[in-house]
């Protein structure tokens, strides 16, 4: 079965999606309603703009969304997915390719998360640190014993977890993780702690839209990032959409339970090659590759 996968932040490039929009007019189509919709043009800063314009949190995530989903318009009829993922902003991807969201409401959608995780950010100093070489358990565990908020935000893959919390609390976990055996613990050039209970106030922003966008019944399961498991009804893809901002992303399990599922090749759909990394550190027998037009 092909499972198709849609990468979030941290997968943009100066350049990306020149080389669709020059290549197909239905891209040039999507790219230029998405500028009207937005209120600025996108295309400039992702055609033309510097890596530092990229990294804004408002051009990111609407960014890697664009590329992915206009990716998988142009694959048309090429494009069939018997079961899709997202990691975090990929979940919005992958919702608009099994056609629950329309192109427009998923954009809208992206554009607010994107504000309101960057107004949650600056509430309050906090950031997110990689944990290479433990057991999730132990760091789980560990980030609980820690004074402060700190909790496990990504389950990557074995051995590779993401925490996330209010800077002292991370920087404090990262050094008793090290104490217990980590390769690294090393804290991330990212203006928040994603995934967190810090996201609360972006989490009651983004519920608010979503509880007033119409969700349809998917072409094919999603495995969503708060529960890992394939889900179909539009209730429960809201509700685990608004989830996702404040619970961690368990992409390890996401992808185990897709392989039990009957997963055998998955395809990643947008910039960069991350994800197809990451399933091959789960399951080494696993085909990938990256989506074509």
């Amino acid at each position: 079965m092909k499972a198709y996968v849609f990468p979030g932040q941290g997968a943009q490039f100066s350049g990306m999606g020149l080389d669709l929009f020059e290549a197909s007019p239905l891209a040039q189509e999507y790219f230029n309603k998405a500028n009207k919709i937005l209120g600025f043009s996108i295309t400039d800063v992702m055609f033309t703009g510097t890596d530092e314009e990229l990294r804004q949190t408002k051009v990111t995530q609407p960014a890697i969304f664009l590329h992915s989903v206009i990716l998988a318009k142009v694959l048309g009829e090429n494009f069939k997915p018997e079961m899709v993922a997202g990691h975090s902003l990929g979940e919005l991807s992958a919702l608009v390719a099994n056609n629950v969201l329309s192109f427009e409401d998923g954009l809208k959608i992206v554009a607010t998360r994107a504000l309101a995780m960057q107004k949650a950010c600056e509430v309050e100093q906090s950031t997110m640190a990689a944990v290479l070489g433990l057991d999730d358990q132990l760091v789980v565990d560990t980030c609980a014993e820690i004074d402060g908020v700190v909790v496990a935000a990504n389950f990557n893959c074995p051995g590779q977890l993401v925490i996330s919390g209010a800077v002292a609390a991370v920087e404090k976990a990262c050094e008793v993780l090290k104490e217990k055996g980590a390769k690294r613990a090393l804290l991330l050039p990212v203006g928040g702690a994603f995934h967190s209970p810090l996201m609360e106030p972006a989490r009651a922003e983004l519920a608010e839209v979503i509880e007033n966008t119409t969700f349809n019944t998917p072409s094919c399961p999603i495995y969503q990032n708060v529960t890992a498991s394939a889900i179909t009804n539009p209730k429960e893809i809201k509700k685990n959409l608004i989830a996702q901002l404040t619970a961690p992303v368990r992409w390890t399990q996401s992808v185990q339970q897709m392989i039990a599922d009957g997963a055998t090749e998955f395809i990643e759909v947008g910039p960069g090659n991350v994800l197809q990394g990451l399933v091959k550190k789960i399951d080494r027998t696993t085909q990938t590759s990256a989506a074509k037009y």
